[in-house]
C-alpha cells in the first residue's frame, strides 16, 4: 500500500469504520484524551510522518491543535478500515516548537 493518504483517513473516519485497539483504549484512558479529540485530530489534522514498513499495514503520525492543546494520533490503515492505535499530546522535549518536527536524540545523527 505504502503512504497513507489523508483522503483515505477521513473518508473511513466519516464512514465510522474506525477500529480503536485496545492499547488505544487504554492509552486514552490514561491520558485523558476523548475519542472525539482523536477523530477531530484525524478530521483537521495533517499527517506529519509516515512508517510504511509498519506490520501488520503502514501507519503514519498526524497532527493537529485540538482544545488549544497539540494531539498526535497514530494510526493505520487495512482491509478498508482505519485502526487507531495511540494518541498523546507531544512534549516540546521530544518536539520542535510546531510539534511537527521530531528534535534528534542526544548521540545520534
Amino acid at each position: 500500500m505504502g503512504e497513507i493518504k489523508i483522503e483515505e483517513l477521513r473518508r473511513l473516519c466519516q464512514k465510522d469504520s474506525i477500529y480503536w485497539t485496545d492499547h488505544a483504549g487504554k492509552r486514552l484512558i490514561k491520558r485523558g484524551i476523548s475519542p472525539n479529540e482523536v477523530i477531530d485530530t484525524l478530521l483537521n489534522g495533517s499527517i506529519i510522518e509516515q512508517y510504511p514498513k509498519d506490520y501488520p499495514f503502514p501507519s503514519c503520525l498526524i497532527y493537529a491543535c485540538i482544545n488549544n492543546r497539540p494531539l498526535h494520533v497514530v494510526c493505520s490503515i487495512g482491509n478498508d478500515q482505519l485502526y487507531i492505535i495511540t494518541a498523546y499530546e507531544p512534549t516540546q522535549a521530544s518536539w520542535d516548537e510546531t510539534f511537527t518536527i521530531r528534535k534528534k536524540e542526544e548521540g545520534f545523527t
